[in-house]
This record gives structure tokens, C-alpha cells and sequence, in this order.
């Protein structure tokens, strides 16, 4: 039975809107650590500090109103990404702002939720789709590579059949 991987969620949220409920859906602490960050600069060190790529790591990005945050959440995904390519990205704003900021924010976005009474269904739903795409991943490459030692056994066994049939051909 394969062992759970650890989930960290950082959440991005400058006025504390949704970082608590966030927290309550995922209370198991052996398979999720919720960090919350109210400032940029805290959030973007954090980020810097865990580079480590043992474990699925999701930044939810909350974002309000103004036109000068959306460009803002813009370049901090652009940094996240620049920072570790493999964190997941969810932003989670106001429903009638959705379009403009899938206008403004379009790239490495993993989910855009708009803020109603199901945004936290929607995030957690949108996480298990995060883990299961990192958990493929990395059985993949262990697939491969179970691949490539099944293709040297062969060779190996093919190159020894090779060698005992010009060695001993009385057996053949």
C-alpha cells in the first residue's frame, strides 16, 4: 500500500478572508500542513526555503477587488513559478472580477474559483486533482525506471544466450 504524500498549502491571504476556512477542511496533519502568510515578502521566503520536491506543495492565491492587486498576484506567480515550477497554482477570487483577472493572470494557473459558499468544496476537490497529478508523476518515473532495469536484464541475458551459444554450441 502506497504511503500518503505530504501536502503543504500555502494560502496567500492578505486579509484573512478564507486561510481559516481553508484550515478546517484540511485538519488531517499527517497529510496536510496549512501555512498562511498575509505579506508577499513572507510568502515568496517561505517559498524560497522550501525548494525541497519530496512532497506536493499548492499556493492559493487569494485576491480582492483592485485592479493593482490582480497585477501584483501576477508577478508572484511568475515568481512562484520561477522559484519551484512544480507548485501548483489556485486562485481563488471574486466571481464578478473572473474574466478580467483570466485576462490578466493566464499563465501556470491551476484553478481560478471564484469566492462563494462552495469555493472551499472547489479547492479541495481542485487539491485532490494537484495530489493525484503529482502522485502520477512520481510513479511514472518509477515505472521508467523499472523500464530501463527490465531492458538491461534482457540485454544482459540476451548478450550471456550470445556468448554460450559461440562458447558452448553442443547445448544448442
Amino acid at each position: 500500500m502506497p504511503k500518503n504524500i505530504k501536502t503543504h498549502l500555502y494560502c496567500y491571504d492578505d486579509h484573512r478572508g478564507f486561510a481559516e476556512d481553508v484550515r478546517k477542511r484540511f485538519t488531517d496533519l499527517s497529510r496536510y500542513t496549512v501555512v498562511s502568510f498575509q505579506t508577499r515578502e513572507e510568502f515568496i521566503k517561505h517559498l524560497e526555503t522550501e525548494k525541497e520536491s519530496n512532497f506536493c506543495k499548492i499556493a492559493i492565491l487569494g485576491l480582492h477587488d483592485t485592479n493593482e492587486q490582480f497585477e501584483m498576484i501576477n508577478q508572484l506567480t511568475m515568481e512562484t513559478q520561477r522559484i519551484d515550477s512544480k507548485t501548483g497554482l489556485i486562485l481563488l477570487g471574486p466571481a464578478d472580477k473572473m474574466e478580467t483577472i483570466k485576462k490578466i493572470v493566464k499563465f501556470n494557473i491551476d484553478a481560478y474559483i471564484p469566492k462563494n459558499g462552495n469555493s472551499i468544496l472547489r479547492i479541495h476537490n481542485t487539491v485532490k486533482k494537484l495530489i493525484s497529478e503529482h502522485s502520477l508523476g512520481i510513479f511514472r518515473k518509477k515505472a521508467v525506471f523499472s523500464v530501463y532495469i527490465l531492458l538491461g536484464f534482457l540485454l544482459l541475458a540476451l548478450g550471456l544466450i550470445i556468448l554460450a551459444y559461440f562458447k558452448l554450441p553442443q547445448y544448442f
